[in-house]
């Protein structure tokens, strides 16, 4: 162990798997005391057994609804009390709905932005006061290479306006931020497996599950490319960083894709 987060107390959304979870053992190992949460009761509990059987220190409160403000206050609240204050918030979690404009409904458009915007915003507003009581500290949120470009075959047109406003949320915190001493960064993943990219985007019959052919690097990501990231800009190796989008994608976004042969 390194200690990278030595003493650092890290709250965690949506740490039943995939890039929870992945962020989860990774800022336990480097000496971090997380406090995780989840709607998925069973794999949040399943991550807080990862992270103790290889000796690092979680907590978490699940099921969770982070749509709910009191549960929300009441988490963080707990949270930065049992623990003596906060110092990093990782707004990981998120569930979205996928359709183009014209099949989008106005219930699906609300579901995503409770679910990729108002939670986000929840989390660290009860979050705020407890880095500004500790003298600052880092708050990461998660973008998507869809606020920053269209796409042809994912039609996501709600998903594009949530992950859109959370790269402008990250400038703004930043902005906020700054005198109290809180940096506040965002991560913009491509396409990663996880379990929920495998059951619709990466299926057998969606035209995005070609997509390493297009990506630079010839790969798709995995959860533990989001996490290294995610632990630079949690960590004061990235003191002086606030206010980025660190896109994460393999060079997808940066490359127009070649020549069909």
């Amino acid at each position: 162990m390194s200690g990278r987060l030595a003493g650092k107390i890290a709250l965690i959304t949506g740490t039943a798997g995939g890039q929870g979870r992945a962020a989860a053992l990774l800022f336990a190992a480097e000496g971090a005391i997380v406090v995780g949460t989840d709607v998925n009761a069973e794999g949040a509990a399943e991550t807080v057994a990862m992270v103790r059987a290889a000796g690092g220190v979680m907590d978490s409160t699940h099921p969770l609804d982070l749509a709910d403000e009191a549960g929300v206050r009441a988490w963080v609240d707990t949270a930065a009390a049992t623990h003596g204050g906060l110092d990093i918030v990782y707004n990981n979690a998120g569930a979205t709905r996928f359709a183009p404009l014209t099949e989008t409904s106005y219930e699906d458009w609300s579901f995503v932005l409770r679910n990729e915007l108002d939670i986000v915003f929840l989390v660290t507003r009860h979050a705020w006061p407890h880095l500004i009581a500790r003298g600052g500290g880092s708050v990461l949120l998660v973008g998507s290479t869809a606020g920053i470009t269209g796409s042809i075959t994912n039609h996501r047109i709600a998903h594009t306006a949530t992950k859109g406003g959370v790269v402008a949320m990250t400038k703004q915190l930043a902005a906020e931020g700054a005198i109290h001493g809180i940096r506040a960064n965002c991560l913009s993943p491509g396409m990663i497996r996880t379990p929920a990219s495998e059951s619709n985007l990466l299926g057998p019959d969606h035209p995005m599950r070609t997509i390493a052919a297009s990506i630079p690097l010839g790969r798709i990501g995995i959860p533990e490319d989001v996490a290294r990231c995610a632990l630079f800009l949690a960590s004061e190796e990235s003191a002086y960083v606030t206010g980025a989008n660190l896109v994460i994608d393999g060079g997808w976004s940066a490359v127009l894709p070649g020549a069909v042969d």
